[in-house]
């Protein structure tokens, strides 16, 4: 897979998502196979005020990189600038969200509102597309109607203004994260478009990801909520595109990866404030396996990092037993 003037390993591609893909998270699925990892969705108001928050999001290592970094914001000069300091800050990719469904996003007239103002997108990719020389994405969803006309518009504009891939979650902005995603539509605008396209939507299994290059004839594939607790699925959906069998995911191997995030997590914030954030992240990684409920109770109230490494290996050592 290629964007502009990067080559991929792989099409497998981590969605940008507030409050998960931080660089913990981002170092693990990384480690498992993505080939391409986002920042969590970045204020570009916040960014220009030099907001320490806002800024701490683009925070990386090399490691992890190629590193997309997703803005939203709706005036086009803001974004030209949020996406300079982007760069400055080491991102490889500029990534324009035009379609987050939330409330207090949709207000200001960013993410999913931009698609109701066609003319808008366009100076607002033009100028942005000005400001950088870093390849440029865009990330969809099907509109505000059903029969994704805004999808298929904003997809000729951004093909138009420069932009180097569309990623199309084809939901309307009123379904949010419900219901079932209209893969046909990412199909319909891939036979139209000179760009690459990534599907994104109800991926939630190493087969879903060959379902959908081959049913849509995608160039990547964007998994989200199926690798929250499951980053596996990277590893196991690689092993699937070279014809190899997925390698199974293991007690033990579980066990060393929710070891090593919460060693990333304490890395990263701090002892104090990485338990406050384990304690909703490690019930995910064992919410399949039994007694998922003992651990969660035992979890959600850790303070340190001892605890939530006692918490750990307590669980995995009673499931052998």
């Amino acid at each position: 897979m290629k964007i502009g003037s990067l080559t991929f390993s792989n099409p497998l591609i981590m969605a940008p998502m507030a409050g998960i893909t931080n660089l913990p998270f981002r170092r693990i699925v990384k480690e498992m196979g993505c080939a391409l990892v986002s920042t969590e969705m970045i204020s570009a108001n916040g960014l220009i005020r030099h907001g320490k928050k806002t800024e701490s999001f683009l925070e990386s290592i090399p490691s992890e990189h190629p590193l997309s970094v997703q803005l939203f914001g709706s005036d086009p000069k803001t974004m030209a600038e949020a996406a300079v300091i982007a760069t400055e800050r080491g991102a490889d990719i500029v990534d324009i969200n035009f379609g987050c469904p939330a409330k207090k996003v949709l207000k200001n007239g960013a993410g999913a509102a931009l698609m109701r103002d066609i003319r808008l997108c366009r100076r607002l990719l033009t100028e942005v597309r000005k400001a950088i020389s870093i390849p440029l994405t865009i990330k969809i969803r099907t509109g505000w109607i059903p029969s994704g006309e805004e999808a298929f518009a904003l997809t000729q504009i951004a093909e138009e203004c420069g932009v180097d891939a569309v990623t199309i979650h084809p939901r309307t902005v009123a379904q949010k994260f419900g219901g079932i995603s209209d893969w046909s539509l990412i199909s319909r605008i891939k036979e139209k478009s000179t760009v690459p396209i990534i599907g994104n939507g109800d991926v939630l299994t190493p087969h879903d990801v060959l379902k959908m290059l081959a049913e849509t004839g995608c160039d990547g594939v964007m998994i989200g909520r199926g690798a929250v607790g499951n980053p596996w699925l990277f590893r196991q959906s690689s092993d699937l595109l070279k014809d190899k069998t997925p390698s199974p995911v293991t007690l033990d191997m579980r066990k060393k990866v929710i070891l090593k995030h919460i060693d990333y997590a304490v890395e990263y914030w701090g002892e104090y404030r990485a338990a406050l954030m384990l304690r909703s992240l490690l019930p995910k990684y064992v919410r399949s396996l039994p007694q998922c409920g003992r651990f969660r109770e035992k979890v959600v109230r850790v303070t340190t990092k001892q605890e939530a490494v006692d918490g750990v290996c307590d669980y995995f050592d009673a499931l052998r037993q």
